[in-house]
C-alpha cells in the first residue's frame, strides 16, 4: 500500500489532520506522502486560495459563500466548486500514476471533487477515502463519489445519509489528531516545560487559562482578555495568536507588561500548553476542538467563523464536550467555574472521553487494509 494524502492550505486544521495520518502511517511502515493539492497546479494558485480564505473569514464573505453553498446543494446540479476542481484533475491523475499511489486520502473537499471527476470519467483505479474535519456535512460533500467517508461521530451518519451519501460508505471513526494529544502528562511537569519554553515566571498554583485564536489569529481576542483580567481572582493567561503578527503586536502593547500574561505567536507546543492549562478558550475549529477534547481539557467555545464552525460549536455544546456562547462575560464566568468546580469539570471531561475516538488513525488504516 502506498498512500497519497491530499490537503489544502485553507486553515491549518486540514494540514493537521493530514500530518496526523502521515505520522501514523509512517510509524506503521507504510509509505505515504502529504501534498497540498492546489500546489500541483502551481504554488501561486495555492497561495491565492489561502489568501482568499483568510480574507473571507475576516469579513462576511465566508458566511455568504457558505450560505450560497447550502442553497446551491438543493438544486442537485454540479456546483462551481466541482467544475473548478475538475480543471486540474488531469495533473492530479498524472501525479498519482507517476508516483505509484494505490490509495488516496482527502482531508479537504477540493481534492475530493477532483477525484470525483476522475472517477466519473473512469480514469482512477486507486482506493479513495474522504476524512471529514468538521462536525457537519459541508456543502457539496454529497456530490463527491469516493469509496469511503470518515465521519467524526456516529450521530452525524444520519445527516450525511440524508444529503445523499450512501450509508455503506459512511464510517464513524472520528477526526485524526497527532499522538501527542492522546496523552496528558502531569500538569506540574507541563507547567515547568511552559515556563522554560516561554520564559515566564507565572505561579503554578493559580488557574492557567489558554486562549487560542486559530492558526491565523481570528476573533475579538482583546475583548476576551480584558474580560478575563477584570475577573478578581489571580490567574495565568497564555494567548496563542497564530500567524497574525498584527494581533500579537497589539496584545503585547496592551498586556505585555503583565507578569501573568504570555503572548505567543505561532507555536508547535499546543499539546504542552493544553497539558499545563485548566481551561482552553478557542474558536470551534474541528481539529482544535477535537485535540482539546482528546486532551480532556475543558473547552469554552468563542465566536465561530459562521458556517462549519457554527455546527461544530453546537455539536460540542449539545454533547457536553464544551460550553458555547457569544457572551464574553459568560465565557469567562463558565471558565472560572470549570477551574473551581470539580464536578462540572469532571462532567465535561467524561463527555469528551465518551464522544472522542482515541483510535481514529488505526481504525482508518484497518478500513483501508480491509478494502485491499
Amino acid at each position: 500500500m502506498k498512500i497519497l494524502i491530499l490537503t489544502c492550505s485553507t486553515g491549518e486544521g486540514h494540514n493537521s489532520a493530514a500530518s496526523a495520518l502521515h505520522e501514523y502511517f509512517q510509524a506503521k511502515g507504510i509509505e505515504s506522502s502529504v501534498v497540498d493539492t492546489l500546489s500541483l497546479v502551481n504554488t501561486a494558485v495555492s497561495k491565492t486560495a489561502s489568501d482568499v480564505y483568510l480574507f473571507s473569514t475576516r469579513t462576511k464573505m465566508f458566511q455568504l459563500l457558505y450560505n450560497a453553498g447550502e442553497a446551491v446543494r438543493t438544486i442537485h446540479a454540479k456546483s462551481p466548486v466541482y467544475l473548478a476542481n475538475k480543471l486540474y484533475c488531469g495533473k492530479l491523475l498524472d501525479y498519482i500514476n507517476q508516483n505509484g499511489f494505490d490509495t488516496v486520502v482527502c482531508v479537504h473537499l477540493f481534492p475530493a471533487e477532483a477525484l470525483t471527476a476522475l472517477k466519473n470519467a473512469g480514469k482512477l483505479k486507486a482506493v479513495t477515502l474522504f476524512v471529514m474535519t468538521d462536525y457537519t456535512c459541508i456543502p457539496f460533500m454529497e456530490e463527491t463519489r469516493l469509496d469511503h467517508y470518515i465521519v467524526p461521530h456516529e450521530h452525524l451518519i444520519e445527516e450525511c445519509a440524508s444529503k445523499g451519501i450512501p450509508r455503506d460508505k459512511l464510517h464513524a471513526l472520528g477526526i485524526p489528531v497527532r499522538p501527542c494529544f492522546y496523552s496528558r502528562p502531569p500538569k506540574e511537569q507541563a507547567r515547568t516545560a511552559c515556563k522554560q519554553l516561554f520564559g515566564n515566571t507565572i505561579e503554578s498554583e493559580v488557574p492557567w487559562l489558554l486562549v487560542m485564536s486559530g492558526s491565523m489569529g481570528f476573533g475579538n481576542v482583546e475583548v476576551l482578555i480584558r474580560e478575563i483580567v477584570k475577573e478578581p481572582h489571580a490567574k495565568a493567561i497564555f494567548i496563542v495568536c497564530g500567524t497574525n503578527k498584527r494581533l500579537k503586536n497589539s496584545l503585547c502593547k496592551d498586556f505585555g507588561s503583565s507578569e501573568n500574561i504570555s503572548v505567543i505567536g505561532f507555536t508547535d507546543q499546543i499539546a504542552t500548553l493544553m497539558d499545563a492549562c485548566d481551561v482552553v478558550f478557542t474558536k470551534p475549529g474541528g481539529l482544535t476542538s477535537t485535540e482539546a477534547a482528546a486532551k480532556n481539557i475543558p473547552i469554552i467555545h468563542t465566536d465561530p467563523i459562521p458556517g462549519c464552525e457554527t455546527h461544530n460549536a453546537l455539536f460540542f455544546h449539545y454533547h457536553g464536550m464544551s460550553y458555547s456562547t457569544k457572551d464574553v462575560a459568560e465565557q469567562v464566568r463558565r471558565a472560572m467555574l470549570l477551574c473551581t468546580n470539580h464536578q462540572e469539570n469532571q462532567r465535561m471531561s467524561e463527555a469528551q472521553r465518551k464522544n472522542i475516538n482515541y483510535n481514529t488513525c488505526s481504525d482508518i488504516l484497518m478500513l483501508l487494509w480491509k478494502g485491499e
